[in-house]
This record gives C-alpha cells, sequence and structure tokens, in this order.
C-alpha cells in the first residue's frame, strides 16, 4: 500500500474511533500516524479529503486515484465551500430576503446575486428617470411663481390631454408637499 492509502485509513479508522469512548491516547493523530507509519500531514490531508471530497476517500484507499489528487480537489471544495459561505454572509447582509430564498433552495447563490444586481439597475433606472422628471417640472413650476401665469390660463389653449383642472392642482399641491418632505427627511440643499 502507498502512503496515501495508509493515510486515508487511519484518517478514516480516527473518525470512527471519534464517535466512540475511547481514550485520548488511542485517538490522537500523533499515535495514529506513529502505528500507521505515515506522516502527520499526511493523515490531515487524508482527513481533508474526508471532509470535503467525502466520495474520493474508497478511490484512494482502492488505488485509484492518488491522495495528492483527491487532496487537490477537497482543497477546491473547501475553497468553494467557504466562498459561498462568505458571498451568502454578505447577501444576509444586504438583502436578507435574498439570502432566506438562498437558504431555502428557492435560488441558488449566483442566482441570487444576479438578482440583486437587477434590481439595483433597475433602482437606478427608476431615480434616473425621477430625477429627470423632477429637474425638468419643478424649475419651470418655480419660474412662474409670482408672475401671471396662472391668471392668463386658458383652458381652451390647452393641449388635448393635458388640461389644468382643480383635481390637476390638488394632486400637483399634494406632490410638492411630499417632494419638500422628502427634502426635508433627505436633508437635501
Amino acid at each position: 500500500m502507498t502512503k496515501g492509502q495508509l493515510a486515508m485509513i487511519t484518517a478514516k479508522a480516527r473518525s470512527f474511533s471519534e464517535h466512540e469512548q475511547r481514550s485520548p491516547g488511542e485517538r490522537s493523530v500523533r499515535s495514529l500516524s506513529e502505528q500507521a507509519g505515515v506522516s502527520v500531514g499526511r493523515i490531515g490531508q487524508a482527513s481533508m479529503v474526508l471532509r470535503h471530497a467525502p466520495d474520493l476517500a474508497e478511490a484512494v484507499i482502492n488505488g485509484t486515484i492518488g491522495l495528492n489528487e483527491a487532496y487537490s480537489v477537497a482543497q477546491k471544495n473547501k475553497a468553494q465551500a467557504e466562498s459561498s459561505e462568505a458571498q451568502l454572509a454578505r447577501l444576509r447582509s444586504e438583502d436578507p430576503q435574498l439570502a432566506d430564498r438562498v437558504a431555502e433552495g428557492e435560488l441558488t447563490i449566483q442566482g441570487a446575486w444576479a438578482e440583486r444586481k437587477a434590481r439595483q439597475e433597475e433602482d437606478l433606472r427608476q431615480r434616473r428617470v425621477a430625477t429627470n422628471l423632477l429637474c425638468e417640472i419643478l424649475p419651470a413650476l418655480a419660474q412662474i411663481r409670482g408672475s401671471r401665469t396662472f391668471a392668463q390660463y386658458d383652458p381652451e389653449l390647452a393641449p388635448p390631454g393635458r388640461a389644468v383642472t382643480r383635481e390637476v392642482i390638488e394632486h400637483a399641491t399634494t406632490a410638492l408637499a411630499e417632494v419638500a418632505a422628502a427634502w426635508k427627511d433627505r436633508d437635501l440643499p
């Protein structure tokens, strides 16, 4: 048997013994290392394979795959798992509802980030439209303040579908109050 095969057998034996009530000396990696004649480092590699690529353990024992190759796969799996966990933690802080959907298996982490990005882009688009609209309308309204423009309004000259009515004025008044409140809340100039 290769040292890799022995290390994997030893790591498996150690994982089984951890579930049983054994003395600490019987479970120690150093003691197992000495008994099997393999280094503590190789047993550590085999243990990582058991944790992060368990489907490769039997292949290592059978000699179908080397411990080094299985260890490389385990390292990649571990890095990916840690990356996914970090992404989920970040998502949880930025958008808990999307993170819950990932945790429930409704979305993948990549799908959740794509949805978050799409939401952010739509939010930015809506803010641009709103900003342009307000920048177009409010300065024009402010320019007619104090003039006789209101007194000169003639409904017969209004473009089709754009006549000013009392209802339109009431809605505009409410809208201006809402704008003023938003500016105050956001402490805008």
